[in-house]
């Protein structure tokens, strides 16, 4: 006689587990927020601490040091496919975003400037369904028109400078990196390898990239003074290697589009730092665009499901 097995209902779980997940999600979100948040300042410090006409040393600086010390650290090096990957993702994410972001910054108004790096998720939405084959999210892509609005609420005044010049090193820059991301979330890392690992392989990378272009085209500025020195180890550390391990380890584990809304945070820092340096209040029109630029980041975290139900 065949005894048949019932398979037991699959127990749906916990409130208290969900509510850890949740939670453990949260701040992973806002760790890896951390990030932007210290991109913010590079446009202040850009201009009120480092030597002018140096985008190329800045950007060297900024990577070539922390990498070949998170590489000793770590004492991890790429194998196999993985000297080129790395080499890649070193001159999207570092050799080439770094030096146009350091120009935008010097040849735009820091909110103008900014407000480029805001189209950074749109330009990750349209690859991620291209190169990672991911469903286009209209809920995702909407918030992040909504948040590009937002910032340029905030940031962009009538008195805004657009030199063209500083427009194309802007979207190159934004577009550069927006690749980075995406090929980082679809390569993933090697098993056994960290964000702190993944890092220094990319700064290294990126630095090294950058040294010839360095010492052929810019060399190093002719007086380097201490709030220069104290510029460039801020950029170095907290805006180098501690932002990009962050913003690594947040994109191997959220999604790629949500990941990239969260770039929103640097331009709404850098808007936040310019009023309060200069003085400045938000107008009306401002607040609206905070706001609605906070709301497109909140809301492009969570999933189209949960956000409908």
């Amino acid at each position: 006689m065949t005894t048949v097995m019932t398979p037991r209902p699959v127990k749906p779980a916990a409130p208290k587990a969900r509510s850890l997940a949740v939670g453990g999600t949260v701040a992973l979100i806002l760790a890896t927020a951390l990030a932007p948040m210290a991109w913010g300042t590079t446009y202040a410090v850009t201009t009120e601490f480092l030597p002018p006409d140096h985008p190329l040393f800045a950007a060297l600086l900024r990577s070539l040091p922390g990498g070949l010390l998170l590489v000793l650290l770590t004492r991890v090096l790429p194998h196999g496919a993985w000297w080129w990957k790395a080499a890649v993702l070193g001159v999207l994410n570092i050799g080439a975003f770094y030096p146009l972001l350091f120009l935008t910054a010097e040849l735009l108004p820091g909110g103008v400037a900014a407000t480029l790096g805001a189209v950074q998720p749109l330009i990750v939405a349209g690859l991620a369904v291209g190169v990672l084959r991911e469903r286009p999210s209209l809920w995702r892509i909407g918030w992040a028109v909504a948040g590009a609005v937002g910032v340029g609420l905030v940031v962009i005044g009538p008195a805004a400078g657009l030199g063209p010049a500083g427009i194309g090193a802007g979207l190159l820059g934004t577009a550069s990196m927006a690749f980075g991301v995406v090929l980082t979330k679809h390569w993933k890392a090697p098993a056994g390898v960290g964000p702190v690992a993944m890092t220094g392989w990319q700064l290294t990378a990126g630095g090294l990239f950058l040294l010839p272009l360095t010492v052929l085209f810019e060399g190093a500025p002719s007086q380097i003074d201490g709030q220069a020195v104290l510029g460039y180890l801020w950029l170095g550390t907290v805006g180098g290697f501690i932002a990009h391990t962050l913003w690594l380890r947040g994109i191997r584990r959220l999604p790629v589009t949500a990941t990239a809304l969260l770039v929103l945070v640097s331009p709404l820092v850098a808007a936040v730092i310019g009023a309060s340096v200069l003085g400045e209040s938000f107008s009306a029109v401002q607040l609206v665009g905070l706001v609605l630029a906070l709301g497109a980041l909140v809301a492009g975290q969570l999933s189209p499901r949960r956000a409908h139900s």
